[in-house]
């Protein structure tokens, strides 16, 4: 008898996640290791870092040298379920990552983000760059021009990679009653992985949508961070589940 392991993600047809009330509206996601339960009172779209810098030619990430050939892609898909999600009654959340215009925040020499930041280390090494990437007020700050926030929408400011470290998300979605986050943006691997991982450590249900997100690096890295969510943090689903649930619902 073989005693190989296999590395498969335990799955299940049976929907998890909080219960709804008695005759409150709920929608069953099609999600990946197992259905996941949403409400529209409990539930918020996070937009992660949509924003010149990590999206748009010219940009901090497409300077330093990363592919950034399939944001565009990902811009419309996310634009598809950020409406979606305003025609549901669902809360966007968008999250905008950056710091003061003399990078204070970034927390110099004596923090590992200082060596870190691919932004902060290319301005270094291009003296003529300084000042340019993910300063707030600037156009590397700002989201890109296809997902801007509309007046029922949260933008939370981040200076790390996370959402949720040193910044106001958490007690903004706990005073909204939100549980329930679903997760797009870029990059998959960094800061929508770090967030989604903290959420869960916060004891929110996190749901991914693969199709809707976009990694630094090669199709592998995108492939592992899945593997990661559907096994151990969250869910994973698709804009299309995600866009045709809320509709029918």
């Amino acid at each position: 008898m073989s005693t190989a392991k296999t590395n498969q993600t335990l799955t299940s047809s049976t929907p998890v996640g909080i219960a709804p009330a008695p005759g409150a509206p709920a929608w069953v996601l099609p999600s990946r290791p197992e259905p996941l339960l949403l409400q529209p009172t409990n539930t918020a779209l996070v937009v992660v870092d949509m924003q010149n810098a990590y999206a748009t030619l010219g940009g901090y990430v497409d300077t330093a040298g990363f592919d950034i050939s399939g944001a565009q892609g990902t811009i419309a898909g996310i634009a598809r379920c950020v409406e979606a999600a305003r025609r549901a009654g669902v809360l966007v959340v968008f999250l905008q990552n950056g710091w003061d215009a003399r990078y204070v925040e970034a927390g110099g020499p004596g923090s590992p983000n200082w060596y870190k930041s691919n932004a902060l280390k290319t301005m270094r090494a291009q003296p003529e760059l300084a000042g340019r990437f993910l300063a707030k007020g600037g156009w590397d700050y700002e989201l890109v021009d296809a997902l801007q926030p509309g007046p029922q929408d949260i933008v939370v400011p981040k200076p790390r990679y996370s959402g949720f470290f040193n910044s106001a998300l958490d007690s903004t979605l706990r005073a909204r009653g939100i549980r329930n986050l679903v997760f797009t943006g870029i990059a998959t691997n960094v800061c929508v992985e770090s967030t989604l991982r903290d959420a869960f450590h916060l004891e929110y249900f996190a749901v991914m949508l693969a199709d809707a997100t976009h990694q630094l690096g090669s199709a592998e890295i995108q492939a592992s961070t899945v593997y990661n969510v559907e096994t151990f943090f969250g869910w994973v689903s698709s804009i299309d589940a995600f866009c045709t649930t809320l509709a029918a619902g």
